[in-house]
């Protein structure tokens, strides 16, 4: 946009235009949370897409279902008035939950307090909502971008976007940059500048079995070995750099009068610096038993990269704080210890993330948001949207 006094009478009129449609947003988002969408039931996903579709087309965009193998599949919108070869904007969501059918009987969707109450109404269903609203309010208000926004929601995020990602990377290939809804970090609503890489592990020993009191001599333990293997994996935490590692399950034997022949973990793994990746993974891959007798074997990689403080993040960064200044907000950073499908975005394109709903309790049962922090968060996603090309030199 040209001047401060433009971008700053823009916001406002966003704003004081978004402000008038609070009670259609709040209408839409217990639609959509009471549309239940666990990212392991694909067929779910269908009724939640069809009113995000129906949403988005009464708003000028043209979609297109990409059809899930085994998720319940993918919603891509286009502007219809996007012109031949102009340069894309990409926003980004997911419409899956970690909550299974049925959640709604013991978790209704409630408004209290100023606040709506219900799983994926944090996570993410209230930033949807809002990147509709936004992009409706440029179109009533006649606020044309010069970057087109695209909109593309997944239904697989929470279980690790394996299927989504070639789509992702495809669009973040091609786009200016990203815009990532999934909710804000705390209840001041922190925008995450900066996220960790996600691994998972399975490492794997194989022992032998033995009476465990008439011949333990002639066993070997799996589950002694993996002991000693759960103290180096620990040993990898390093807190100064960001990297955490974690056993989060354990299993193994068959008896308790019997030397247990295999036992596993289940590992996760944290890393802020993708420098830092190969190193974590060779230590994690090179283990090598001390008991006498057995064997360890990994599998398992890193597979989401950590969202860096790149340039063209930063600049995105910049200019968040410009926008949130035009409407009186006061905006900090974070960095968020999971990942998200800016992981993937920031990769290829620059991206900010966490421009969703201001809330708390993501995953947990008092999950809710704060309904009058949603236009103003939707104003400020349409005001970065307003922005010209911005240069994707070291971005």
């Amino acid at each position: 946009m040209s001047t401060v006094s433009g971008t700053r009478a823009a916001a406002r009129r966003l704003r004081d235009y978004l402000q008038r449609r609070r009670g259609e947003m709040r209408d839409l988002l217990e639609r959509l949370v009471r549309a239940e969408s666990p990212s392991t039931v694909p067929a779910a996903q269908e009724p939640v897409l069809d009113l995000l579709e129906n949403a988005l087309m009464e708003r000028g965009y043209r979609i297109r279902r990409l059809r899930g193998h085994r998720t319940g599949g993918h919603l891509l919108a286009i502007p219809g008035s996007r012109s031949k070869n102009q340069l894309i904007q990409l926003l980004i969501g997911h419409c899956d939950t970690v909550w299974p059918l049925g959640t709604l009987d013991t978790m209704p969707v409630r408004c209290r307090d100023g606040k709506l109450y219900g799983p994926g109404a944090y996570d993410m269903k209230a930033g949807l909502v809002q990147g509709i609203f936004a992009l409706e309010a440029l179109g009533v208000l006649d606020l044309q971008p010069g970057v087109a926004p695209v909109f593309f929601i997944n239904s697989d995020e929470e279980i690790g976007s394996g299927e989504s990602t070639p789509q992702i990377r495809r669009l973040a290939r091609s786009a200016n940059r990203a815009f990532v809804l999934e909710p804000s970090l705390g209840q001041n609503g922190k925008l995450k500048t900066q996220r960790k890489g996600v691994g998972r592990f399975i490492v794997r020993v194989v022992g032998k079995a033995a009476h465990a009191g008439l011949a333990p001599e002639q066993g070997a333990s799996a589950i002694l070995e993996l002991s000693f293997v759960i103290q180096q994996l620990f040993a990898l935490n390093d807190v100064e750099r960001g990297i955490t590692v974690n056993v989060g399950t354990i299993d193994g034997g068959i008896r308790p009068n019997v030397v247990a022949p295999e036992s596993h973990a289940v590992v996760d793994v944290r890393v802020l610096r993708q420098e830092d990746e190969p190193a974590v993974a060779a230590t994690i891959r090179g283990l090598r038993p001390t008991t006498p007798g057995t064997q360890i074997i990994v599998e398992g990689r890193i597979g989401r990269h950590p969202m860096e403080k790149t340039p063209g993040n930063r600049r995105l960064w910049e200019l968040a704080q410009q926008a949130a200044s035009d409407l009186d907000i006061d905006l900090e950073e974070a960095t968020a210890g999971g990942g998200s499908d800016g992981n993937t975005t920031s990769l290829y394109t620059p991206t900010l993330d966490g421009l969703g709903a201001v809330g708390d309790e993501a995953h947990a049962p008092g999950e809710f948001v704060y309904l009058d922090r949603m236009a103003e968060r939707a104003a400020l996603l349409a005001r970065l949207v307003l922005e010209p090309p911005i240069a994707r030199e070291g971005g």
